[in-house]
């Protein structure tokens, strides 16, 4: 079978089209180029910053060593405007983005592949290094969480629609990090110690949102100030660390008020809620419906999914204490009791 896969520059996509070659399918390595050097940027490994281009050095390091053709795909003006504007508009809004999920649907599975066959590269399948498996749910297709719980990255792939589905190859989804690395060294590949990608950006985040430090208060939930703040875009909901202010317990952030600049802090206890809303749907497993459901929820990409809770026309209801840290704008999936995601949206 003829396999595009998409390559990064590390070791997960490099084991993947290893495992695709040595299966005897027809590989081709293909990455999407997002860096033009209109922002900063840092040091640290990340998907978008000034390493690109090592990381590109390596990726056709390594289609020159296994034998396959490559081809860079530049993808930075629309990526810019896109994800990039979208990580502002949502940050200013008081909420906390997600840009890895929108980009994995928009870009990574959707705007690379079709860029690649429009320059003549020919494929059946297109694959990458995720953590990450598809499983047949009845007439639908959908991720499952992967063997390697702590790798899984099913959580930024929840809006995949069931077209590109179709398509998809994930090698890596039945592995541990572990047995990847493993395999990475044995055949001596050059990433087999590189470390893993943290982040979606190398730099300091401000300088994407490209607001100037704006002064306001930081506030407790009766509204009793307890300290200054340079930019409510700055926090995030579930947040303890670096907030500026102090009380005789811990305190976290509990509600970003873009309209009046205020970050409102609170208790543990008060961080938590019974429910929430979510918006801009994408089903998987499930068929679309308005009829409640259980499930299990995850509301960040570290950590298992969270439950039971239930889910009815765009409400997720959370008996018992609540759920922690539930933060606007980042994205809520659920998930069916053997880890097959159902449907996901974005908390709004």
């Amino acid at each position: 079978m003829k396999i595009a896969v998409g390559l990064s520059g590390g070791v997960d996509s490099s084991v993947a089209t290893l495992l695709l070659k040595e299966q005897g399918h027809d590989v081709t390595g293909i990455t999407m180029k997002l860096w033009r050097g209109t922002f900063q940027g840092g040091t640290k490994d990340a998907c978008f910053g000034p390493c690109e281009e090592q990381d590109i050095e390596r990726a056709a390091n390594l289609a020159g060593a296994l034998g396959i053709p490559y081809r860079v795909l530049d993808c930075s003006g629309e990526y810019e405007k896109a994800i990039i504007g979208m990580f502002r508009s949502i940050s200013l809004d008081g909420k906390t983005p997600n840009p890895c999920v929108f980009c994995n649907a928009a870009f990574k599975f959707g705007l690379l592949p079709r860029l690649a066959r429009d320059s003549g590269v020919e494929f059946e399948r297109f694959a990458t290094g995720h953590y990450a498996q598809i499983v047949s749910a009845g007439d639908r297709l959908a991720i499952r969480r992967a063997v390697d719980e702590k790798k899984d990255q099913s959580y930024f792939l929840y809006r995949l629609s069931q077209q590109q589905l179709v398509g998809i190859v994930f090698p890596l989804g039945a592995y541990t990090k572990q047995e990847v690395r493993a395999i990475a060294a044995k055949h001596a590949l050059a990433t087999a110690d590189k470390a893993d990608s943290q982040d979606f950006y190398s730099g300091d985040k401000a300088e994407l949102i490209g607001e100037a430090p704006r002064e306001g208060e930081i506030v407790d939930v009766s509204g009793k100030v307890l300290g200054k703040h340079n930019g409510y875009w700055n926090y995030t909901v579930g947040q303890r660390k670096g907030l500026g202010a102090f009380g005789p317990k811990p305190l976290y952030v509990v509600r970003l008020d873009a309209c009046c600049n205020r970050v409102v802090l609170g208790l543990r206890e008060e961080a938590y809620v019974n429910s929430f809303r979510v918006e801009n749907m994408q089903w998987m497993a499930k068929a679309p419906t308005e009829e409640p459901f259980e499930a299990y929820v995850k509301i960040r990409s570290t950590g298992a999914p969270l439950g039971p809770v239930v889910f009815e026309n765009g409400e997720c209801r959370a008996p018992g204490e609540g759920l922690f840290g539930v933060a606007p704008g980042q994205s809520a999936v659920f998930y069916d009791g053997g880890g097959t995601i159902l449907c996901g949206g974005v908390i709004s």
